[in-house]
């Protein structure tokens, strides 16, 4: 596993920025003690490796802040990105020994992490985590598919809307439907290259289907990262997606 940083600011569990939306989302006082027993933090820099595939998994953990990768390395060498982890989700199973996939910070990370053996048991006993973790596979398994229509089938400009949207749609300034009706403002996570290499576009393509959004209105930019999305709706409506457009949780 990759070396962790030295952490600040460390928040307890009542604090915690993703405390509405994480595994311990329903669980009472005395199970959040329970959890703060068992946990600490650890941080990591863009571009440190967090998990690699094989590893021995000795916890389990939430991520408070950043974005990760989650990545397959194939016999001949080629790497494919086959999911981003955002603030809340999950890594690492119960249950499984090693890691699967590589995981990679692509921003400061800050990780809420569990020892492995001590959280089993604490499934075993507490069906508040229990449920959320199945809430929470389930999700993941409906980004799956997501990304999956994302890679396969839509268009550059598709891709790279869906992308914005995604990230948009998961960001703190999403908490309702009534959110459409302001401009939001994201920073997106990750560089353009990181972006290109995870959707299969080249750079050039990425860069010019950004200044695409841009040019008809649909994001602005304040830098390269600072996206400004006037209307979420006209955004989804350039993803593809037949949907209603309805908030990830």
């Amino acid at each position: 596993m990759g070396d962790q940083q030295p952490i600040v600011d460390l928040k307890s569990c009542a604090e915690c920025p993703i405390r509405h939306k994480a595994v311990c989302a329903r669980c009472e006082p005395h199970e959040l003690a329970d959890l703060e027993r068992m946990k600490s933090y650890r941080s990591y820099r863009p571009g440190e490796a967090i998990v690699w595939a094989g590893d021995d998994m000795e916890f389990v953990a939430s991520v408070v802040t950043g974005v990760a990768t989650l990545s397959q390395t194939m016999e001949d060498g080629r790497t494919q990105m086959v999911g981003l982890l955002l603030p809340s989700d999950f890594i690492g199973r119960p249950g499984r020994e090693k890691a699967k996939y590589d995981v990679t910070a692509v921003s400061d990370v800050t990780l809420c992490c569990f020892r492995k053996r001590p959280f089993e048991g604490l499934i075993a006993s507490t069906p508040a985590v229990s449920q959320r973790l199945l809430e929470m596979a389930l999700d993941e398994l409906d980004a799956a598919r997501e990304w999956m229509l994302l890679l396969g089938r839509k268009t550059a400009r598709e891709k790279i809307a869906s992308l914005i949207a995604i990230i948009a749609r998961r960001s703190e300034a999403v908490k309702s439907p009534e959110a459409r009706d302001t401009a939001l403002e994201v920073d997106l996570p990750l560089t353009r290259e990181t972006m290109a290499d995870y959707l299969g576009l080249t750079l050039e393509t990425v860069s010019r289907q950004i200044s695409g959004l841009k040019r008809d209105g649909v994001i602005q930019l304040n830098g390269k990262r600072h996206v400004i999305i006037p209307d979420l709706d006209a955004l989804l409506a350039e993803t593809g997606d037949d949907s209603d457009g309805g908030f990830l949780s």
